[in-house]
């Protein structure tokens, strides 16, 4: 489809015209559409559509007496708390640009964030000030530290309470293409990169999904995912462009997601990756039902588990593609979807399966996603201060997304592998999502990583850190005969570490370098130094 299938779909990019797809620009225009409608819930804040434009007003005010200005990074560690809002909002009405921090960053990675983005101010909970202890603050740009909540220990000599209120300023000239933030990756072999997000970016992932989520002025969006993941993020301007309203929670907690779905009323909710099994493994309640939501968002759940999910809490799972630097760029409404699939390339992007040479590649042979966007500001544009970087990956005018992905003949995408974690072992390629598919079938594992570790060959070997389900005596023997008829011989794990939980990131993102720095240990149980021949069906 081309831009103009995309307006007649999207009806919403009829309000906005290139040139108005701003912060501010939205704030104002659906104040005024909107009014006294509440836009979103955190805490004990309420905020309406009316009200957003003047609290962000106010705090570009605090901001600007703080001495930022237009084009000053803020930098905001903090979790899902009125302050996040407020930064936010203040920071695109002054034209400055939000950097927000992974609350479990510390020591180096912390250092780096801040560094690497040239942050004047951090607002930071007081809860994480002790991460702070380990960093030579005096070497960095910062020239303040405003602290949310008391702290429980003394804190750093320029530390000072975040300061309440605000003279309303005029708001500053922001156009689309203008960075709004700088959202670290987690990096798995160097450090982070700052992920330069445009104003319109964040306009497009509003749009995009709320249109697959088929999100209306009668939602209610509740999300427990943190504010410094693009997928929050991206909640606010579902409902800021639809005229929804969404809650935002502490925390994910499983003994207590249902029941919050139930309270807020809420009609759609965000999952990931090991937050659907961690639901399923919980006894059947009734409050699975209880609740109002008819779709969640769902990126990276395995694909065996959709059904049971929907079977058991009526709620359809929404596959897709999109990632930190690109969009929501691949994906298809509840109806179109079809196990394993990712979905067709939506309206308004290009999508490519091409070599290591950048040569586009066939229908039905695997290779590199590369993407690339129609609309303006649609995408990152590029890596703070890393413009080496920034040239990598969009070498050729193509984001390259590391992902290693398939065509269908009818146009949909699947998902093979991370590039980087692809393994090949005696001269085969080996697709560890793949394996981890089928580890994750065997009904006592919880969750599974599948990682290459270097063999006493030279070359790759098969390893799966598996964690087991609740009182599960599952052993590597028996989970090595259950995969053997259903992988190929070389795809079966040799090395397995049964471990109490994978290492991951805040969001659930699972660490595998952390996985494959450790590698094999002495608890770890290896096929051949057990003597076990496997078949070769």
């Amino acid at each position: 489809m081309n831009a103009t299938d995309t307006m007649e779909r999207l009806p919403q990019t009829a309000l906005f015209p290139a040139s108005e797809r701003s912060m501010v620009q939205i704030l104002q225009r659906q104040a005024a559409r909107f009014g006294s409608r509440t836009l979103l819930r955190i805490g004990e804040t309420t905020l309406s559509f009316a009200e957003a434009p003047e609290l962000a007003a106010k705090a570009a005010g605090l901001l600007a007496s703080a001495g930022i200005v237009s084009g000053d990074r803020v930098a905001v560690m903090c979790s899902n708390r009125q302050e996040f809002i407020t930064l936010l909002l203040g920071c695109g009405w002054l034209g400055a640009v939000i950097v927000p921090i992974n609350t479990a960053s510390r020591g180096q990675q912390l250092r780096h964030v801040l560094a690497n983005s040239g942050a004047r101010l951090l607002a930071i909970q007081a809860d994480f000030l002790p991460a702070l202890d380990a960093i030579d603050l005096p070497s960095l740009p910062l020239a303040q530290i405003w602290m949310i909540g008391e702290p429980a220990e003394p804190a750093p000599g320029m530390a000072r309470p975040m300061p309440r209120g605000g003279e309303a300023k005029a708001p500053a000239t922001v156009r689309p293409g203008d960075t709004y933030a700088i959202l670290y990756t987690s990096g798995t072999t160097g450090p982070a990169k700052g992920v330069c997000c445009p104003h319109a970016q964040f306009f497009w992932w509003g749009i995009n999904t709320g249109a697959l989520l088929g999100v209306t002025e009668d939602d209610v969006l509740c999300t427990t995912l943190p504010l410094f993941h693009t997928n929050a993020l991206n909640t606010l301007f579902q409902a800021l462009l639809h005229g929804a309203s969404v809650s935002y929670e502490a925390r994910f907690s499983a003994s207590g997601f249902w029941s919050t779905l139930v309270e807020r009323q809420a009609t759609v909710t965000y999952l990931l990756g090991a937050m659907v099994p961690i639901l399923l493994s919980r006894p059947p309640s009734e409050a699975e039902r209880r609740h109002k939501v008819r779709i969640a968002l769902a990126p990276g759940v395995p694909a065996q588990v959709h059904g049971e999910f929907k079977a058991r809490t009526g709620i359809g799972l929404l596959e897709g593609y999109g990632s930190t630097e690109t969009n929501f760029v691949i994906g298809a409404g509840l109806d179109r979807q079809r196990p394993g699939c990712m979905g067709p390339v939506f309206p308004g992007f290009e999508a490519r399966i091409v070599d290591e040479d950048d040569t586009e590649l066939p229908d039905g042979e695997p290779g590199e996603l590369v993407l690339r966007s129609q609309e303006p500001f649609a995408f990152a544009t590029g890596y703070f201060g890393s413009p080496e970087k920034t040239v990598e990956a969009w070498r050729n005018l193509w984001f390259h997304t590391g992902d290693r992905v398939l065509r269908e003949p009818d146009g949909m995408f699947r998902f093979v592998d991370r590039l980087k974690d692809a393994i090949r072992r005696r001269g085969e390629n080996i697709s560890s999502f793949e394996v981890e598919q089928v580890l994750l079938g065997h009904p006592e594992v919880a969750t599974a990583a599948v990682f290459p570790v270097r063999s006493e060959l030279g070359e790759d070997e098969v390893m799966a850190a598996i964690v087991r389900q609740p009182g599960s005596s599952l052993n590597a023997l028996d989970l090595t005969r259950y995969c053997e008829p259903r992988l190929a011989y070389f795809a079966v794990p040799r090395f397995i570490d049964f471990v109490e939980a994978l290492p991951a990131t805040e969001n659930g993102k699972v660490q595998k370098f952390t996985l494959r720095e450790r590698g094999v240990t002495a608890d770890t149980w290896d096929r051949e130094a057990a003597g076990y021949v496997l078949k070769r069906l």
